[in-house]
Protein backbone atom coordinates (compact mmCIF):
# COMPACT_ATOMS: atom_id res chain seq x y z
CA UNK A 1 0.00 0.00 0.00
CA UNK A 2 1.08 3.29 -0.95
CA UNK A 3 1.71 5.77 2.19
CA UNK A 4 -0.98 8.30 0.86
CA UNK A 5 -3.74 5.58 1.33
CA UNK A 6 -2.26 4.20 4.28
CA UNK A 7 -2.94 7.84 5.95
CA UNK A 8 -6.13 8.01 4.34
CA UNK A 9 -7.10 4.94 5.84
CA UNK A 10 -5.96 5.53 9.62
CA UNK A 11 -7.62 8.95 9.40
CA UNK A 12 -11.04 7.89 8.05
CA UNK A 13 -11.18 5.68 11.58
CA UNK A 14 -9.89 8.92 13.40
CA UNK A 15 -13.00 10.46 11.91
CA UNK A 16 -15.47 7.74 12.55
CA UNK A 17 -14.95 7.91 16.36
CA UNK A 18 -14.24 11.29 16.92
CA UNK A 19 -15.18 11.78 20.84
CA UNK A 20 -12.65 8.91 21.22
CA UNK A 21 -10.12 10.17 19.06
CA UNK A 22 -10.05 13.28 20.89
CA UNK A 23 -9.91 12.31 24.30
CA UNK A 24 -7.25 10.20 23.33
CA UNK A 25 -5.20 13.09 21.98
CA UNK A 26 -6.27 15.50 24.52
CA UNK A 27 -4.36 12.63 26.71
CA UNK A 28 -1.46 12.60 24.43
CA UNK A 29 -0.77 16.27 24.45
CA UNK A 30 -0.51 16.78 27.98
CA UNK A 31 2.61 14.94 28.54
CA UNK A 32 4.67 17.77 25.60
CA UNK A 33 2.43 20.32 26.96
CA UNK A 34 4.10 19.78 30.51
CA UNK A 35 7.14 19.25 29.38
CA UNK A 36 7.34 22.79 27.37
CA UNK A 37 5.71 24.57 29.88
CA UNK A 38 8.03 23.16 33.02
CA UNK A 39 11.22 22.94 31.06
CA UNK A 40 10.79 26.33 29.00
CA UNK A 41 10.46 28.27 31.73
CA UNK A 42 13.36 26.90 34.20
CA UNK A 43 15.69 27.11 31.33
CA UNK A 44 14.31 30.99 30.93
CA UNK A 45 15.42 31.56 34.60
CA UNK A 46 18.06 29.76 34.51
CA UNK A 47 19.23 31.46 31.57
CA UNK A 48 18.43 35.36 32.63
CA UNK A 49 20.35 34.35 36.01
CA UNK A 50 23.14 33.06 34.35
CA UNK A 51 23.34 35.84 31.33
CA UNK A 52 23.10 38.70 34.44
CA UNK A 53 25.79 37.00 36.38
CA UNK A 54 28.25 36.85 33.45
CA UNK A 55 27.10 40.24 32.35
CA UNK A 56 28.48 41.59 35.91
CA UNK A 57 31.85 40.56 34.92
CA UNK A 58 33.41 37.23 35.68
CA UNK A 59 36.61 39.34 37.62
CA UNK A 60 34.50 40.59 40.22
CA UNK A 61 33.53 40.16 43.86
CA UNK A 62 31.26 41.93 46.32
CA UNK A 63 31.91 41.17 50.42
CA UNK A 64 29.34 42.31 52.64
CA UNK A 65 29.63 42.67 56.17
CA UNK A 66 27.19 39.87 58.48
CA UNK A 67 25.49 41.41 61.31
CA UNK A 68 27.18 43.09 63.77
CA UNK A 69 30.57 43.96 61.96
CA UNK A 70 31.66 46.67 60.16
CA UNK A 71 34.09 47.03 57.36
CA UNK A 72 37.00 49.46 57.86
CA UNK A 73 39.52 51.29 56.03
CA UNK A 74 41.90 48.66 57.38
CA UNK A 75 40.09 45.66 55.81
CA UNK A 76 40.24 47.66 52.55
CA UNK A 77 43.88 48.05 52.78
CA UNK A 78 44.42 44.25 53.99
CA UNK A 79 42.25 42.86 50.99
CA UNK A 80 44.13 45.39 48.66
CA UNK A 81 47.74 42.82 49.38
CA UNK A 82 46.26 39.76 48.71
CA UNK A 83 47.91 38.45 45.65
CA UNK A 84 45.55 39.00 42.16
CA UNK A 85 43.59 41.91 43.64
CA UNK A 86 43.37 44.32 41.35
CA UNK A 87 41.58 47.43 42.91
CA UNK A 88 39.00 47.30 46.13
CA UNK A 89 36.60 49.71 46.03
CA UNK A 90 34.33 50.47 49.23
CA UNK A 91 30.37 51.51 48.67
CA UNK A 92 27.66 52.77 50.77
CA UNK A 93 24.12 51.76 50.09
CA UNK A 94 21.07 52.67 50.81
CA UNK A 95 16.97 53.39 49.77
CA UNK A 96 15.80 56.42 49.29
CA UNK A 97 11.78 57.93 48.49
CA UNK A 98 12.05 59.75 45.21
CA UNK A 99 8.65 62.21 44.57
CA UNK A 100 9.25 63.03 40.83
CA UNK A 101 7.61 65.99 38.98
CA UNK A 102 4.37 64.28 38.04
CA UNK A 103 3.66 63.26 41.62
CA UNK A 104 4.85 59.99 41.53
CA UNK A 105 6.58 58.39 44.25
CA UNK A 106 9.30 56.05 43.57
CA UNK A 107 11.76 53.78 45.78
CA UNK A 108 15.40 54.06 44.44
CA UNK A 109 18.61 52.96 45.51
CA UNK A 110 21.92 54.84 46.33
CA UNK A 111 25.49 54.00 45.42
CA UNK A 112 28.10 55.83 46.83
CA UNK A 113 31.51 54.21 45.27
CA UNK A 114 34.20 54.41 43.12
CA UNK A 115 31.97 54.58 40.00
CA UNK A 116 34.59 53.57 37.60
CA UNK A 117 34.33 50.18 39.25
CA UNK A 118 30.78 50.23 38.97
CA UNK A 119 30.96 50.82 35.17
CA UNK A 120 33.45 48.14 34.89
CA UNK A 121 31.18 45.37 37.27
CA UNK A 122 28.15 46.17 35.45
CA UNK A 123 29.83 46.37 31.47
CA UNK A 124 27.04 47.48 29.28
CA UNK A 125 26.22 50.56 30.92
CA UNK A 126 26.31 52.94 29.36
CA UNK A 127 25.56 57.02 29.14
CA UNK A 128 22.19 58.47 27.75
CA UNK A 129 23.63 62.02 28.21
CA UNK A 130 26.35 63.75 30.35
CA UNK A 131 29.01 61.97 31.83
CA UNK A 132 30.26 60.26 35.75
CA UNK A 133 30.68 62.74 38.29
CA UNK A 134 33.66 63.81 39.57
CA UNK A 135 35.08 62.38 43.10
CA UNK A 136 34.82 65.65 44.71
CA UNK A 137 31.64 66.62 43.15
CA UNK A 138 29.84 65.32 46.23
CA UNK A 139 26.28 66.23 45.53
CA UNK A 140 26.38 65.09 41.45
CA UNK A 141 24.77 62.36 40.54
CA UNK A 142 24.68 59.44 37.54
CA UNK A 143 20.71 58.73 37.75
CA UNK A 144 19.49 55.60 35.69
CA UNK A 145 17.04 55.24 32.81
CA UNK A 146 13.57 55.09 35.18
CA UNK A 147 14.77 57.47 37.61
CA UNK A 148 13.93 60.75 35.66
CA UNK A 149 10.91 59.14 33.78
CA UNK A 150 7.20 58.57 34.59
CA UNK A 151 5.27 55.56 34.37
CA UNK A 152 4.68 55.88 30.84
CA UNK A 153 8.38 56.54 30.09
CA UNK A 154 8.00 59.76 29.83
CA UNK A 155 10.96 62.12 30.89
CA UNK A 156 10.65 64.46 33.34
CA UNK A 157 14.39 65.80 34.23
CA UNK A 158 17.39 66.58 31.85
CA UNK A 159 21.13 66.64 32.71
CA UNK A 160 21.86 70.29 34.85
CA UNK A 161 18.36 69.40 36.98
CA UNK A 162 18.51 69.05 40.55
CA UNK A 163 16.37 66.45 42.48
CA UNK A 164 15.79 66.11 46.07
CA UNK A 165 15.36 62.46 47.46
CA UNK A 166 14.20 61.32 50.79
CA UNK A 167 17.15 59.05 52.99
CA UNK A 168 16.65 57.18 56.40
CA UNK A 169 18.57 58.69 58.67
CA UNK A 170 18.83 56.72 62.26
CA UNK A 171 19.01 59.77 65.06
CA UNK A 172 17.65 59.37 69.00
CA UNK A 173 16.89 55.71 68.98
CA UNK A 174 14.62 56.52 65.84
CA UNK A 175 14.69 56.59 62.37
CA UNK A 176 14.11 59.79 60.79
CA UNK A 177 13.74 60.80 56.72
CA UNK A 178 16.52 63.45 55.47
CA UNK A 179 16.28 65.53 52.71
CA UNK A 180 18.73 65.60 50.49
CA UNK A 181 19.79 67.28 47.02
CA UNK A 182 21.63 65.97 44.01
CA UNK A 183 22.16 67.63 40.77
CA UNK A 184 22.09 65.45 37.80
CA UNK A 185 25.20 65.31 35.39
CA UNK A 186 24.46 61.74 34.03
CA UNK A 187 21.80 59.94 32.59
CA UNK A 188 22.08 56.22 31.77
CA UNK A 189 20.59 54.41 29.23
CA UNK A 190 18.03 51.56 29.50
CA UNK A 191 20.00 48.29 31.14
CA UNK A 192 17.37 46.19 32.67
CA UNK A 193 17.70 44.50 35.85
CA UNK A 194 20.92 42.71 37.29
CA UNK A 195 21.09 40.84 40.55
CA UNK A 196 22.99 43.31 42.78
CA UNK A 197 21.29 46.58 41.78
CA UNK A 198 18.60 47.75 39.43
CA UNK A 199 20.82 50.22 37.68
CA UNK A 200 17.56 51.38 35.87
CA UNK A 201 16.41 52.69 39.55
CA UNK A 202 19.72 53.92 40.70
CA UNK A 203 20.87 56.90 41.82
CA UNK A 204 24.56 57.22 41.73
CA UNK A 205 27.55 59.08 43.87
CA UNK A 206 31.10 59.36 44.60
CA UNK A 207 32.10 57.23 47.01
CA UNK A 208 33.03 60.62 49.50
CA UNK A 209 29.23 61.34 49.27
CA UNK A 210 28.50 58.49 51.31
CA UNK A 211 29.95 59.86 54.60
CA UNK A 212 29.42 63.95 53.42
CA UNK A 213 25.79 63.52 52.26
CA UNK A 214 24.01 60.74 53.07
CA UNK A 215 25.63 60.67 56.79
CA UNK A 216 26.60 56.42 56.66
CA UNK A 217 29.52 55.85 59.10
CA UNK A 218 30.08 52.41 57.70
CA UNK A 219 30.52 51.08 54.35
CA UNK A 220 27.78 48.77 53.59
CA UNK A 221 29.89 46.55 51.26
CA UNK A 222 33.38 45.88 48.99
CA UNK A 223 33.62 45.33 45.10
CA UNK A 224 36.71 43.55 44.30
CA UNK A 225 37.82 43.36 40.55
CA UNK A 226 40.84 40.56 40.48
CA UNK A 227 43.46 40.84 37.52
CA UNK A 228 41.69 38.13 35.92
CA UNK A 229 39.01 35.56 36.41
CA UNK A 230 41.74 32.47 37.46
CA UNK A 231 42.06 34.72 40.59
CA UNK A 232 38.81 34.88 41.47
CA UNK A 233 38.57 31.45 43.46
CA UNK A 234 41.86 32.23 45.41
CA UNK A 235 40.99 35.84 46.44
CA UNK A 236 37.38 34.67 47.54
CA UNK A 237 39.50 31.69 49.91
CA UNK A 238 41.52 34.58 51.08
CA UNK A 239 39.14 36.40 52.38
CA UNK A 240 36.91 33.77 53.91
CA UNK A 241 40.02 32.25 55.02
CA UNK A 242 40.70 35.30 57.30
CA UNK A 243 37.21 36.96 57.70
CA UNK A 244 35.23 33.34 58.30
CA UNK A 245 31.62 34.24 59.17
CA UNK A 246 32.15 37.83 59.98
CA UNK A 247 31.53 38.92 56.19
CA UNK A 248 29.58 37.44 53.00
CA UNK A 249 31.95 36.76 49.99
CA UNK A 250 29.63 36.88 46.76
CA UNK A 251 31.98 36.08 43.72
CA UNK A 252 29.71 35.89 40.25
CA UNK A 253 32.06 33.55 38.57
CA UNK A 254 31.73 30.77 41.02
CA UNK A 255 27.43 31.72 41.22
CA UNK A 256 27.36 31.11 37.48
CA UNK A 257 29.38 27.90 37.72
CA UNK A 258 27.17 26.97 40.35
CA UNK A 259 23.67 27.18 38.50
CA UNK A 260 25.09 26.02 35.64
CA UNK A 261 25.49 22.54 37.50
CA UNK A 262 22.25 23.22 38.86
CA UNK A 263 20.51 23.86 35.91
CA UNK A 264 21.95 20.61 34.56
CA UNK A 265 20.51 18.43 37.42
CA UNK A 266 17.30 20.23 37.81
CA UNK A 267 16.40 19.76 33.10
CA UNK A 268 16.91 16.19 33.72
CA UNK A 269 14.82 15.98 36.87
CA UNK A 270 11.81 17.99 35.25
CA UNK A 271 12.24 16.09 32.04
CA UNK A 272 11.95 12.20 33.93
CA UNK A 273 8.88 13.70 35.61
CA UNK A 274 7.44 15.25 32.36
CA UNK A 275 7.74 11.33 30.91
CA UNK A 276 5.24 10.41 33.76
CA UNK A 277 2.78 12.34 31.90
CA UNK A 278 4.11 10.14 28.87
CA UNK A 279 3.71 7.10 30.51
CA UNK A 280 -0.24 7.52 31.64
CA UNK A 281 -0.84 8.72 27.58
CA UNK A 282 0.68 5.60 26.29
CA UNK A 283 -1.67 3.48 28.32
CA UNK A 284 -4.49 5.70 27.46
CA UNK A 285 -3.58 5.08 23.75
CA UNK A 286 -3.42 1.30 24.16
CA UNK A 287 -7.13 1.26 25.42
CA UNK A 288 -8.19 3.26 22.56
CA UNK A 289 -5.84 0.93 20.23
CA UNK A 290 -7.57 -2.43 21.71
CA UNK A 291 -11.14 -1.04 21.68
CA UNK A 292 -11.04 0.00 18.42
CA UNK A 293 -9.75 -3.46 16.79
CA UNK A 294 -12.39 -5.25 19.17
CA UNK A 295 -14.95 -3.65 17.10
CA UNK A 296 -13.44 -4.04 13.48
CA UNK A 297 -12.65 -7.44 13.92
CA UNK A 298 -14.51 -8.74 11.37
CA UNK A 299 -13.29 -5.71 8.93
CA UNK A 300 -9.79 -6.45 9.81
CA UNK A 301 -11.03 -10.20 8.31
CA UNK A 302 -12.03 -8.81 5.67
CA UNK A 303 -8.96 -7.22 5.05
CA UNK A 304 -6.94 -10.04 5.50
CA UNK A 305 -9.58 -11.89 3.51
CA UNK A 306 -8.75 -9.65 0.62
CA UNK A 307 -5.20 -10.36 0.64
CA UNK A 308 -4.03 -8.00 2.83
CA UNK A 309 -0.68 -9.19 4.62
CA UNK A 310 -0.14 -9.32 8.41
CA UNK A 311 2.89 -6.27 7.64
CA UNK A 312 0.14 -4.14 5.88
CA UNK A 313 -2.96 -4.71 8.75
CA UNK A 314 0.29 -4.09 11.37
CA UNK A 315 1.18 -1.22 9.53
CA UNK A 316 -2.48 0.56 8.90
CA UNK A 317 -3.29 0.23 12.91
CA UNK A 318 -0.18 1.19 14.13
CA UNK A 319 -0.48 4.42 11.57
CA UNK A 320 -3.45 5.20 13.43
CA UNK A 321 -1.77 5.64 16.46
CA UNK A 322 1.08 7.50 15.47
CA UNK A 323 -1.51 10.10 13.79
CA UNK A 324 -3.17 10.65 17.33
CA UNK A 325 0.41 11.14 18.74
CA UNK A 326 1.67 13.43 15.68
CA UNK A 327 -1.66 15.56 16.69
CA UNK A 328 -1.66 15.52 20.21
CA UNK A 329 2.10 16.34 19.90
CA UNK A 330 1.83 19.52 18.07
CA UNK A 331 -0.86 20.76 20.28
CA UNK A 332 0.50 19.54 23.02
CA UNK A 333 3.81 21.72 22.14
CA UNK A 334 1.68 24.85 21.61
CA UNK A 335 -0.46 24.70 24.79
CA UNK A 336 2.81 24.42 26.38
CA UNK A 337 4.24 27.28 24.98
CA UNK A 338 1.22 29.00 25.59
CA UNK A 339 1.67 28.42 29.33
CA UNK A 340 5.02 28.79 29.59
CA UNK A 341 4.79 32.64 27.88
CA UNK A 342 1.55 32.59 30.94
CA UNK A 343 3.83 31.57 33.50
CA UNK A 344 6.37 34.46 33.05
CA UNK A 345 3.90 37.43 32.44
CA UNK A 346 2.21 36.30 35.81
CA UNK A 347 5.20 37.95 38.11
CA UNK A 348 8.98 38.04 38.77
CA UNK A 349 11.28 35.49 41.09
CA UNK A 350 12.01 37.11 44.40
CA UNK A 351 14.94 37.01 46.09
CA UNK A 352 15.95 38.57 49.22
CA UNK A 353 18.68 38.04 51.41
CA UNK A 354 22.16 39.80 52.04
CA UNK A 355 21.29 41.63 48.67
CA UNK A 356 18.09 41.32 47.09
CA UNK A 357 16.87 41.24 43.44
CA UNK A 358 13.91 40.83 41.64
CA UNK A 359 13.84 38.84 38.07
CA UNK A 360 11.76 38.08 35.63
CA UNK A 361 12.43 36.06 32.84
CA UNK A 362 10.75 34.58 29.12
CA UNK A 363 11.01 30.98 28.86
CA UNK A 364 13.44 29.38 26.67
CA UNK A 365 11.77 27.53 23.96
CA UNK A 366 14.49 26.25 22.40
CA UNK A 367 14.05 23.94 18.72
CA UNK A 368 15.92 20.83 20.91
CA UNK A 369 12.95 21.20 23.46
CA UNK A 370 10.16 20.74 20.38
CA UNK A 371 11.69 18.18 19.13
CA UNK A 372 11.96 16.16 22.41
CA UNK A 373 8.12 16.93 22.72
CA UNK A 374 7.32 15.61 20.10
CA UNK A 375 9.60 12.81 19.51
CA UNK A 376 8.16 11.59 22.92
CA UNK A 377 4.47 12.24 21.93
CA UNK A 378 5.44 10.27 18.64
CA UNK A 379 6.96 6.94 20.68
CA UNK A 380 3.57 7.80 22.99
CA UNK A 381 2.37 6.38 19.64
CA UNK A 382 4.01 3.62 18.64
CA UNK A 383 4.66 2.35 21.90
CA UNK A 384 0.92 2.20 22.65
CA UNK A 385 -0.47 1.28 19.37
CA UNK A 386 2.14 -1.38 18.78
CA UNK A 387 0.60 -4.39 20.78
CA UNK A 388 -2.41 -3.76 19.92
CA UNK A 389 -1.14 -3.38 15.90
CA UNK A 390 0.62 -6.94 16.34
CA UNK A 391 -2.47 -8.27 17.87
CA UNK A 392 -4.45 -7.48 14.95
CA UNK A 393 -2.13 -8.41 12.43
CA UNK A 394 -2.12 -12.01 13.99
CA UNK A 395 -6.45 -12.74 14.02
CA UNK A 396 -6.87 -14.97 11.31
CA UNK A 397 -9.62 -14.28 8.80
CA UNK A 398 -11.93 -17.14 9.49
CA UNK A 399 -12.20 -16.57 13.19
CA UNK A 400 -12.50 -12.54 12.23
CA UNK A 401 -14.92 -12.73 10.12
CA UNK A 402 -17.30 -15.15 12.31
CA UNK A 403 -16.70 -12.39 15.25
CA UNK A 404 -19.98 -10.85 16.38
Amino acid sequence: MKVADILRFALSILTEKKVRAILTIIGIAIGPASMVTIIGTTQGYSQTILSQLTSLGGNVIVVFPQRGYSITDTMVSSVEKIDGVRQVAPFYVTEAVFRKADGSQEKVQIYATDLEVIFETLGNLRFEDGALPQKTMVTSAAVGFDVIRSKDGKKLYDVGNAITVKIPVFKEDKFEFKSVSLRIVGALQKYGNALLVNPDLTIFLPLSAGRSVLGMSQYSGLFIVSVDNSKVDYISKQIKDKYRDLVQVIAFQQIASTINSIVDVLDFLLFTLSTSAFAVAITGTMATMFTSIIERTREIGVLKAFGFSSKTVLVLILAEGIIMSMIGGVIGVILGVVGAYSLSTMGSFNVSGAVSFSIKAEPLISPQLVIQSLGMAILVGSVGGLIPAYRASKVQPIVALRYE
